[in-house]
């Protein structure tokens, strides 16, 4: 059964500017470098498109440079083997991606454990929760903390959808988020 956390709708028409890139599984092997660069191309190729009297190139840059930062290392951490797939949209000083991967079932479980927990409380207290949490050493990995930082000093609305109808034992997960430039 396909289960849905947050927000996953995108209102980003078709024909804006937008970009999709496949992260190959292959013999390079996905690894964190693959996500900084990514992120940088993607806050570059964004930021020189967008940037205006209206919207800051830096701040576009950085912003969503960190965003897909966060959500490609997410993916590539905890991902079973497969293609990542990139596709992100900038419309109207929105800027909207999807992040799409296949995920081992007990990862998923524990994975939605967290997003019921961070979706049905406020991000900015949790994210201080948290990060006490880490300093106590009473929280162990898989906290959450990249996604409420989005959340709470971004403004990032984000949603997940988890779809079990993958192949093998794997479930397709689907990352969705929304980043309002100012």
């Amino acid at each position: 059964m396909l289960a849905r956390f947050g927000e996953i709708d995108f209102s980003n028409s078709r024909s804006v500017f937008a970009y999709t890139l496949r992260l190959a599984e292959g013999a390079l092997d996905l690894s964190w470098h693959h996500c900084g660069t990514t992120a940088e191309f993607l806050g570059e190729i964004f930021a020189l498109r967008i940037a205006t009297a209206r919207f800051d190139y830096n701040e576009a840059r950085h912003s969503i440079g960190y965003l897909v930062n966060e959500l490609l290392e997410n993916a590539v951490k905890f991902r079973s083997p497969g293609d990542i797939v990139i596709e992100s949209s900038f419309d109207g000083g929105l800027f909207e991606i999807r992040v799409t991967n296949l995920i081992g079932e007990e990862t998923a479980a524990r994975f939605k454990d967290m997003l019921a927990q961070i979706t049905s409380r406020d991000p900015g207290e949790m994210l201080i929760e948290r990060i006490e949490a880490n300093a106590a050493g009473a929280s162990p990995g898989g906290s959450g903390l990249g996604l409420l930082t989005l959340m709470s000093d971004y403004g990032v609305r984000l949603g997940w959808t988890f779809d079990p109808r993958a192949e093998g034992n794997a479930i397709r997960l689907q990352t969705y988020a929304a980043l309002k430039l100012s």
